[in-house]
């Protein structure tokens, strides 16, 4: 399940792109069936291993095309161990809202881009979050959980601060939000509820099959309820490199 649209993005093969905060690989996994150089970066060390592992399996099966790329990296998203203007695309999916500092996250991650390139963070959105808050404190208040929730305005003001322009953004994944409520309500450590299990059934099976009838009543209901909000990027000429 892809959060961020690469069309949009503008990612063309040869291109070194990271994935910051890249969890169990999905969006750097499509990057190398594309022909990307990509790095998946991550502070969590079983993660990469299995991404890494996945990685090896998509070469070994012809999934990836000539001049492809991939690696992991382990580290801290405050301190990138690379270069300054490294990469030509940063993705930052479904990370910000778990780190206590994050604008300096985001000045990072404007450092190892070049000028010019793009980035997409995306992030849970409001109202979908708010009632997640609302019905549970297990569901965030966790360790490593989400210690906020971003208003959009919010969000592309402190990323224009960081020395980004906006370019678009949009909803996704709106079905998934009725998923997380009921999650909440019931308890989000209870695996084997009824309810939950019934609606995650159908959300696996909406991914496996795309029916029009989900695509479109989910398209129809992402500027409501989308669980993330994605945001498009680039860094202007001129940007300077703290």
């Amino acid at each position: 399940m892809l959060t961020v649209d690469f069309d949009k993005l503008g990612v063309l093969p040869g291109q070194r792109v990271l994935d910051l905060g890249c969890g169990a690989g999905r969006h750097a996994f499509e990057l190398y069936r594309r022909g990307l150089r990509v790095v998946a970066f991550d502070h969590d060390e079983a993660e990469l291993d299995d991404v890494a592992a996945m990685f090896a399996a998509m070469e070994q099966q012809g999934e990836v095309p000539a001049g492809a790329e991939a690696t992991t990296v382990r580290g801290d998203a405050l301190e990138l161990p690379f270069p300054a203007e490294s990469f030509d695309h940063v993705i930052a999916s479904e990370i910000l809202e778990h780190i206590p500092a994050d604008d300096r996250a985001m000045r990072e991650l404007v450092r190892v881009l070049k000028p010019g390139g793009r980035v997409s963070v995306t992030v849970p959105s409001y109202f979908p979050e708010r009632v997640c808050w609302a019905l549970s404190e297990a569901y965030h208040n966790v360790e490593g959980g989400h210690v906020r929730i971003y208003r959009r305005g919010e969000l592309l003001d402190r990323l224009r601060a960081a020395g980004l322009r906006p370019v678009h953004h949009h909803h996704a994944h709106a079905l998934h939000s009725p998923y997380w409520w009921l999650k909440c309500a019931v308890g989000v450590n209870r695996t084997e509820h009824p309810l939950t299990g019934l609606y995650h059934r159908m959300l696996v099976w909406d991914m496996l099959r795309a029916p029009w009838v989900t695509r479109s009543l989910e398209r129809a209901l992402n500027p409501v309820l989308g669980k993330s909000l994605v945001t498009y990027l680039y860094k202007p000429a001129g940007v300077a490199v703290a």
